[in-house]
């Protein structure tokens, strides 16, 4: 095994010595340009003349760079105002001469002392920050602490507030059937007729007062309770979206490399249909993919085509159904039409039943030299490879590790790196990375493309509708349709559904 050519840098021999025993060099004259051992080193060391003028150095290999490009001299000097070794000429006659210029062994003193005390100072700075940024941490966490000590409080105090309402309408209700018990248990206690009777009116009107009274008013189900609870729902998601907004909003100032704001992304791409079923149709604005079951089998080739000029990085949000496959990424364009993709040149996210891998295309060379046209004829595409693969159930077997199957993708396609990036969209502003595929320089059109593909469910028995409120009902009860409580008519004619979206 040969050894690390930086572990073991080259070493200088010396100028003038004898080509069969040159030895190592001691030190580099910058004027003589040469570099000599400890021998001849003596005379640059014992002579005074060539010891003021003549600047030693550690052994180097002169080359160009040791000469002024404009005048031919020794670079003798150093411009601290441009950063830059001149010489002499530089330094007295031209650019320079107003500049402040030191020997370089002056200069490379008071740099190193400079730069000593920038990394002091920076180091003073980086523990302030650090400082103040653990008492932020301190505070924001009891902050929060409190926010929620109080947000609990506010949740109990209406849930008692609400209890002893109902309480409290409950005991109201019980006075009837109490006061008709004692009216009946005094006038079962009399035994004058005639007492008996004149009480008997009272006892008879507070006994219907009692039958009158329902103690399940307003606990019952039906629709006043369903709508209470979806205004409840409604109101709730609002919150909840409002408070994620503003978490992401804080998140995307304070950590911007992880946590993404979700503008829109994706608001100047549309679908091109290349491949399309019959069972499917597109929306208007050319952004989602509705399928209807009943029409025939579900399978789509789609590209995504953006409206305005891409620079250095394209980047798109692809919102899915959970039941059916993809293929998202991007792949040769004059393969598009076909839904194999195992054909053509393709780098892609594969989602198919329980399984998330990536296919990807082999590194071809390159074939952009004419000179080589036998060479270049003679190479055949190799097989697409499944660089990973992961179960996306929600429990992992044989200790794989599951992870969700998603619902938002996010696909960012750097030109400049040739990286092809997946992530799966968590809510509204975080993201988790799936994988990153290099993409290898070829000639190929490469453009993005989303692939579907559904098991036709035409013939499958369908006991159950599913509403889009997310209630089920049972289809045998109501063949043809049937109204949730929601106010949605569900039955045949709500056999669309949405399979993608763009974001």
């Amino acid at each position: 095994m040969s050894d690390n050519p930086q572990k073991y840098p080259q070493v200088v021999l010396c100028d003038m010595c004898t080509e069969e025993d040159r030895k190592p060099a001691r030190k580099t004259c910058m004027k003589c340009e040469i570099s000599m051992c400890v021998q001849h080193l003596q005379v640059h060391l014992t002579t005074p003349v060539l010891l003021q003028t003549h600047p030693l150095t550690e052994p180097m290999t002169l080359g160009g760079a040791t000469k002024c490009p404009q005048h031919g001299k020794l670079l003798e000097y150093y411009c601290l105002d441009d950063m830059t070794c001149v010489c002499v000429s530089c330094a007295i006659e031209d650019q320079h001469r107003l500049h402040n210029m030191k020997t370089f062994s002056t200069a490379h003193k008071e740099l190193m002392e400079r730069l000593n005390a920038e990394q002091q100072a920076l180091l003073v700075k980086t523990d302030d920050e650090n400082g103040s940024l653990e008492k932020w941490e301190k505070s924001e966490k009891e902050k929060l602490a409190r926010s929620s000590v109080r947000l609990i409080e506010a949740v109990t105090s209406l849930r008692d507030i609400a209890l002893t309402s109902v309480q409290s309408s409950v005991s109201a209700r019980m006075v009837s059937i109490k006061t008709s018990k004692t009216s009946m248990q005094a006038a079962q206690s009399e035994k004058d007729t005639f007492r008996f009777l004149q009480m008997h009116s009272q006892v008879h009107q507070d006994v219907e007062k009692a039958k009158a009274v329902d103690l399940r008013k307003g606990l019952e189900p039906g629709s006043d309770r369903d709508k209470l609870v979806q205004e409840i729902r409604q109101n709730g998601e609002k919150m909840v979206k409002q408070a994620g907004q503003f978490w992401g909003s804080l998140l995307t100032l304070v950590d911007p490399e992880n946590h993404q704001e979700l503008v829109a992304t994706g608001s100047d791409l549309i679908f091109e249909p290349q491949v399309f079923g019959q069972a499917m149709s597109l929306s208007e604005d050319n952004r989602k993919i509705f399928y209807n079951q009943w029409l025939g089998e579900c399978f789509a080739t789609l590209l995504l085509r953006s409206t305005k000029s891409v620079t250095n990085f394209q980047r798109w949000v692809v919102s899915l159904s959970q039941d059916s496959d993809w293929t998202i990424g991007i792949r040769d364009k004059q393969s598009t039409k076909n839904l194999d993709t195992k054909s053509g040149h393709v780098y892609a996210l594969c989602c198919k039943g329980n399984k998330l891998s990536s296919l990807t295309t082999p590194k071809y060379d390159d074939c952009s030299d004419a000179s080589r046209p036998q060479e270049i004829a003679m190479l055949k595409p190799k097989k697409q490879t499944t660089v990973f693969s992961a179960l996306i159930t929600h429990e992992g077997k044989n200790g794989d590790k599951a992870v969700p199957r998603p619902e938002k993708v996010e696909v960012f396609w750097d030109f400049t790196a040739s990286s092809l990036s997946f992530f799966s969209r968590i809510g509204q502003h975080q993201r988790e990375e799936i994988i990153t595929i290099e993409v290898s320089l070829n000639n190929w059109d490469l453009v993005p493309f989303v692939q579907l593909q559904k098991e036709n469910s035409q013939n499958r028995p369908q006991q159950q509708w599913r509403c889009t409120c997310g209630k089920v009902h049972d289809k045998r009860h109501y063949p043809h349709h049937t109204s949730c409580s929601c106010g949605a008519i569900i039955g045949e004619s709500c056999i669309i559904e949405m399979l993608c979206e763009l974001q």
